[in-house]
């Protein structure tokens, strides 16, 4: 299925029918979507979709990148509205946008996984020194060299997230509307890690809380 944000025309597939609510995956940083339903989501009673970020598997790109954690979470919102309520599990910069999404959207998702992947460090919580990058000469996509350097970069500091974190919870009527399920920590995800609301527990078991 193509859905479409902006200019955009963005990869959501279908990886498994059911009834009920969706399960979305969101892909780590230079990944696309996954070809087949991942182990610790085999148990979920509902249809299962995977999103290719802009830039990323089969979706189409901007010219000369532009990408931002705020332009992912329109991907995001897009595939939410030809999907309706949804449960989300991102790996690495997907944990990042899944968060954002279940934050700014807490009545549509339902439960936000956030596991390990390329990209959830992202480019530290603190700015660094002024600099102008350019993709290597000829390199081309999927996934896009400007993506895998804009979002690369991005900077994420630990009170952005956690102001998602607390909208979640404020909004979207769950006790615990954010799981995290990675090992790896930066310090955006251990300050989330510490707030109300949130569970800290393997994919396969934040899971099984949210489908019931």
């Amino acid at each position: 299925m193509i859905v479409r944000h902006g200019r955009i025309d963005l990869a959501l597939h279908r990886l498994r029918a059911g009834e009920g609510r969706a399960l979305l995956l969101l892909h780590g940083l230079g990944e696309r979507a996954p070809d087949e339903v991942p182990a610790a989501a085999q148990d979920w009673p509902g249809p299962i979709c995977a999103l290719d970020f802009t830039g990323h598997g089969e979706s189409t790109a901007p010219k000369s990148g532009g990408y931002t954690s705020e332009i992912l979470m329109g991907d995001v919102d897009a595939a939410l509205e030809a999907l309706g309520e949804a449960t989300l599990v991102g790996r690495g910069l997907g944990a990042y946008v899944a968060l954002l999404v279940a934050g700014a959207r807490p009545t549509l998702v339902r439960g936000a996984v956030l596991a390990d992947g390329p990209g959830l460090a992202g480019g530290g919580h603190s700015p660094g020194s002024p600099a102008l990058l350019l993709p290597p000469a000829g390199a081309q996509g999927p996934p896009d060299p400007w993506a895998l350097l804009e979002l690369s970069r991005d900077i994420r500091p630990p009170d952005y997230a956690q102001s998602y974190v607390r909208l979640a919870v404020q909004f979207s009527g769950l006790d615990t509307p954010i799981s995290v399920a990675a090992a790896v920590r930066p310090p955006w995800l251990e300050a989330v890690a510490t707030e109300p609301g949130v569970l800290v527990a393997p994919v396969a078991d934040a899971l099984q809380r949210y489908a019931e």
